[in-house]
């Protein structure tokens, strides 16, 4: 029986309720964070913080709570539930009110929830053996930049993927890859280059991506930000995804096509190991 956080309350999660009134749960009017745990302690904190007040702000919600105060849930959270390795999630809504598209009153509390999952990320199957990834038409918004909760469309995406055997789905728009259904994605070329998407309101601007990448630049290995197709991710001699719980995960076929040797490949092998090592020096 896990211990969650719901509006200023520690309590067991079977006890744990939120209004049926809340916009999250009405609109999906609510973002998200989820912040790796390694050792026991929280990676990227101060990360995943300033990407939540940015969505907050992108959608005119407010959160009283401060980072300070968000940080000592995070690590009382850990402490109560013994979670070594996992995550935390955490969720802000606009609150409770009567059901209405308008928003609510400015001064209405928002909704707070973080609770957390134990797992296994270091030692990842997924990772081990690399993914199978289905491409899927990219049906979202326009505003995949912020981190809300509407995920309805990733996780149709994802259940298209497994259905046809693989593990995950690449999103496409215009013939171009946009980004994973909860990750983002990297090709590496013939000369090593490393490809991702740039930064736009089309892709989620991943707090892991960032540190990546800049394992990748400390590593001397040479980074361009810009889209690229389905066919030249096939062509590619290495791929791979980027997130919070899956750190660097490899990916060794596209659409039945397989990506390089078919198998892990040396570039997301060492940043995956880079990047674990930094992250664990780093966590609080």
């Amino acid at each position: 029986m896990r211990t969650v956080y719901v509006n200023g309350s520690f309590v067991p999660e079977d006890e744990a309720t939120v209004s049926v009134f809340d916009r999250g749960f009405l609109f999906a009017d609510g973002v998200y964070e989820v912040t790796s745990v390694l050792d026991g302690k929280l990676v990227d904190f101060a990360g995943h913080c300033g990407r939540l007040r940015r969505s907050l702000g992108e959608l005119q919600m407010t959160l009283e709570t401060t980072d300070e105060e968000l940080l000592a849930i995070h690590r009382k959270l850990v402490s109560e539930n013994a979670i070594e390795e996992g995550l935390v999630y955490l969720q802000v809504t606009r609150g409770a009110a009567d059901r209405d598209f308008v928003f609510p009153p400015e001064d209405t509390p928002a909704t707070l929830v973080l609770f957390t999952q134990a797992k296994s990320l270091i030692d990842s199957d997924l990772a081990n053996r690399g993914q199978k990834i289905f491409t899927v038409e990219d049906q979202r918004w326009t505003r995949c930049d912020i981190k809300t909760v509407q995920l309805l469309y990733p996780s149709l995406a994802k259940m298209e993927a497994k259905s046809r055997g693989g593990d995950d789905a690449w999103l496409v728009r215009d013939g171009l890859v946009t980004e994973g259904s909860s990750n983002n994605a990297y090709i590496v070329l013939g000369d090593g280059t490393i490809v991702t998407r740039d930064l736009s309101n089309l892709i989620l601007h991943g707090i892991t991506r960032r540190a990546v990448l800049e394992c990748a630049r400390h590593l001397q290995m040479k980074v361009v930000e810009r889209p690229f197709t389905v066919d030249e991710a096939i062509g590619a001699v290495e791929a791979f995804s980027t997130s919070a719980s899956g750190f660097v995960c490899p990916v060794i076929a596209i659409d039945d096509n397989r990506i390089g040797t078919g198998e892990p490949g040396p570039v997301a092998g060492k940043l995956r190991e880079v990047y674990i090592a930094e992250m664990r020096k780093s966590a609080i």
